[in-house]
């Protein structure tokens, strides 16, 4: 059973870390959920969620980058 350190750090372990989907380098958000309970989330890729979401008209792009002075 994991411990709190004196660093206040703890193992979580590997099948609790599988079951979340949480992986080596996945930023996390730590908050309090009521007393002697913490939850613990992958913090969102706001870019990647959004990247590629707008669409444009066929060569509207193209056009807009004619406008600029070079």
């Amino acid at each position: 059973m994991p411990r709190l350190s004196r660093k206040n750090q703890i193992t979580i372990p590997v099948d609790v870390l599988r079951k979340a989907g949480l992986e080596a380098g996945d930023e996390l958000r730590v908050r309090s959920v009521g007393r002697g309970r913490v939850a613990v989330e992958r913090s969102k890729d706001v870019i990647g969620e959004y990247a590629g979401a707008l669409a444009f008209p066929s060569g509207y792009l193209d056009e807009l980058r004619g406008e600029w002075e070079r």
